[in-house]
């Protein structure tokens, strides 16, 4: 089978708008710690606070923006906290990824209507500032979305939540949005997600990369991609394909312990700065051959960037019908091999970069190989 595109994928009438990505919640063991290392290596900035010193006992959750990148990071102060349960059995991963959304009841009601599973009924939440509306329904795992309704809200963030600012000096590494999410399911659960997201949020299947397109010598996985139908929403969900060894999605659901999300995709205007950056700050990234970078060019032809600086930095490059992109991945950025980041910068493509995922998986296959799991 040849990778197929969905050409009216963003042409379609949207059932159930979705505005963008209102943020990401991770739970955490230790939220503290965790949010000190997004902000000294990443450059997030510290908005916003929810804990004991504003009045919520159970938990603490620490609020991180950059562009319109917004992560909350939430940790447990009980241990039979579900939080807590959460962090124990999955490690430190992500619980919500939160939509944005002009009306959370009836998103709501008409999620339930088509076959969701009810995470939180509709609730406000208000404070001097105004009032949020939430509500939140199952997807893969134990995923949950939260839809938000938030136009009626002037707060730093969710009512409940201070404003808080930085101790020391931070340095944004231009980070402007979340480009798209992507989970990991269980062999055989591919299509019944894609068909969920379909049925119950509207979206239109985008792309479509079978064990042909994505494989190496020793394993190969299955992807599809779903959209909504402003674009602004993209979820790649992967599965395990038939291979010699263990894959890098069987590798995650044994850590992970369920589906889940693999890694956040983030866009930049300037990859070669925000590369840079990452790496002098800290951040390991995945290594690939000097040899890919010999023919590179015969492959995607000509690009703005010097070739030597991709190089340099190890930055990929890959080329679709409306122009091409350059793309770089981390690697896991917790000790369970997890969730990991994908820094992605479009020059007009809007494919996920087919002709790199050889060379990509190959590295991948090197880290496990080096733990011990592939």
């Amino acid at each position: 089978m040849q990778t197929q595109v969905q050409q009216t994928a963003t042409s379609s009438t949207d059932t159930f708008p979705i505005k963008g990505t209102d943020y990401i919640e991770f739970y955490v063991g230790n939220a503290k710690q965790a949010a000190i290392y997004y902000q000294a290596t990443f450059g997030f900035k510290w908005t916003a606070y929810r804990g004991p010193e504003t009045g919520h006992k159970d938990t603490v959750s620490y609020v991180l923006e950059q562009g319109k990148v917004r992560f909350v990071l939430t940790s447990a102060l009980r241990p039979e906290h579900e939080v807590a349960k959460h962090v124990a059995l999955h490690g430190d991963g992500v619980r919500v990824l939160a939509l944005w959304v002009d009306d959370a009841r009836s998103s709501y009601a008409l999620a339930v209507e088509r076959g969701a599973k009810p995470a939180a009924e509709p609730h406000t939440l208000q404070d001097e500032y105004g009032e949020v509306c939430m509500s939140a329904i199952h997807t893969y795992g134990e995923t949950i979305h939260m839809l938000v309704e938030r136009s009626g809200y002037q707060g730093v963030f969710l009512p409940g939540y201070e404003a808080r600012s930085n101790e020391f000096p931070i340095q944004p590494v231009g980070l402007k949005y979340v480009d798209h999410c992507v989970g990991n399911v269980e062999l055989g659960d591919m299509n019944r997600w894609v068909k969920f997201y379909q049925d119950v949020l509207g979206f239109k299947l985008l792309i479509t990369f079978d064990d042909k397109d994505i494989a190496t010598e020793y394993t190969a996985l299955m992807s599809k991609v779903v959209s909504n139908g402003n674009g602004y929403i993209k979820f790649p969900i992967n599965e395990p394909a038939k291979g010699l060894k263990k894959s890098q999605i069987e590798e995650y659901l044994d850590f992970y312990r369920c589906a889940g999300v693999q890694h956040i995709a983030l866009a930049t205007d300037d990859i070669l700065f925000t590369v840079d950056t990452l790496r002098k700050k800290g951040v390991d990234f995945l290594y690939v051959p000097e040899t890919y970078y010999e023919d590179v060019l015969d492959r995607v032809g000509q690009i703005d960037e010097d070739i030597k600086d991709l190089q340099r930095l190890n930055i990929l490059v890959d080329r679709d019908e409306d122009g091409y992109l350059l793309q770089i991945f981390t690697k896991p950025v917790q000790d369970r091999p997890t969730v990991f980041y994908e820094i992605i910068q479009r020059k007009g493509a809007k494919s996920f970069g087919k002709g790199n995922f050889k060379a990509l998986f190959e590295a991948i296959e090197r880290e496990q190989e080096v733990r011990g799991t592939l």
